[in-house]
C-alpha cells in the first residue's frame, strides 16, 4: 500500500517586529507557540496522545528560542510528555523543512499523526 502525507489543517501565529515597543513584545515566544499549537488540537479535534512528534521549524533561534521551542511548546500546550518534539533551523526554508520531515515520516509509515 501506498501512504500518502495529507495536511489536515494550519494555524499560523501572528508575527510583528522584533521591537521592545510592538504588539508582541510582552509575550513570551514558547506562550505564543503554545497557543498556535492549542488553536491546532482544538479546530481538528485531535487527541494530542495522538500525536507521534511535534517538528518545528523556527529561524535563527535566540535567546528563549534557543532550548527548544517546539518541545517547551508543545509542553505548555498541554500535549503529554510522551509527545517527542525538535526544532530545526534552516533559515528561511525552516517551515519547509518541517513539512517535509513531517511528509517522508508519514509516507515512510513512521507516523500517522504529526504536527
Amino acid at each position: 500500500m501506498t501512504r500518502r502525507a495529507v495536511i489536515v489543517d494550519i494555524v499560523r501565529s501572528p508575527f510583528g517586529r522584533g521591537r521592545e515597543d510592538g504588539a508582541l513584545a510582552g509575550l513570551h515566544p514558547v506562550n505564543l507557540y503554545a497557543h498556535v499549537l492549542e488553536a491546532l488540537i482544538k479546530r481538528t479535534g485531535i487527541d494530542p496522545a495522538l500525536i507521534e512528534d511535534v517538528i518545528t521549524g523556527c529561524v535563527i533561534q535566540v535567546a528563549e528560542q534557543a532550548g527548544n521551542i517546539g518541545r517547551q511548546a508543545a509542553l505548555a500546550a498541554g500535549m503529554p510528555e510522551s509527545v517527542p518534539a525538535v526544532t530545526l533551523d534552516r533559515k528561511c526554508g525552516s517551515a519547509q523543512q518541517a513539512l517535509d520531515f513531517a511528509a517522508q515520516g508519514v509516507i515512510a509509515g513512521a507516523y500517522d499523526v504529526v504536527v
